[in-house]
């Protein structure tokens, strides 16, 4: 039997709390008590993207050892979403606007990456970012701008998301790219 191999040996891993997430809860509540922008903010959503690149196994096999290693989630806490192509849906509704945001030079996940070797036998590359979901409310004028003025912290009455003396963001457009992050490194 010939096993399917995931497109160009790339893959992103989505994963979501099953439960509130309190740290989006917390977000949501701060930009609309505080932010300008927060105010017309519908909903937030957070979760964490894994992005795999080397030679990876077929979507089952995949999911399997994604499943098995708490390096990547905690299936009794959390669920898993893998996306293989750029035509397949990431988890984003339609209505929401994704920020990615990871850390400068921290973005690689060696304990994952030794783990996947030793059980597969294979190197792999696996980058690590939070995906913050923005969801506007219909009276939100310019969603693609709200989105910005919410990504990075400027100072107590703008941004929120992400810290721009530590971490580094990127906006997806209409579509979440995939790669998302694999190219961060070489960008530096």
């Amino acid at each position: 039997m010939v096993r399917k191999r995931a497109a160009a040996g790339l893959a992103q891993a989505w994963i979501e709390p099953r439960g509130e997430d309190a740290e989006a809860v917390s977000a949501l509540a701060v930009a609309r008590a505080h932010l300008a922008a927060g105010r017309v903010l519908a909903s937030l959503r957070r979760l964490r993207v894994f992005e795999l690149s080397g030679p990876l196994p077929a979507r089952g096999e995949l999911e399997a050892l994604l499943h098995r290693s708490i390096q990547f989630y905690n299936p009794q806490k959390e669920r898993c979403v893998v996306r293989l192509a750029p035509a397949e849906i990431a988890p984003v509704a339609t209505t929401e606007h994704a920020v990615l945001v990871y850390d400068r030079d921290q973005e690689r996940r060696p304990a994952a990456e030794r783990w996947w070797r030793h059980e597969t036998g294979t190197a792999i590359e696996v980058r690590e970012g939070v995906a913050w979901m923005l969801g506007w409310a219909q009276e939100a004028r310019d969603p693609i701008g709200l989105t910005e003025e919410l990504a990075v912290l400027r100072d107590r009455r703008h941004g929120l998301l992400c810290n721009p003396h530590a971490q580094e963001h990127r906006i997806a457009g209409a579509t979440i790219p995939l790669p998302w992050m694999a190219d961060v490194g070489e960008t530096r």
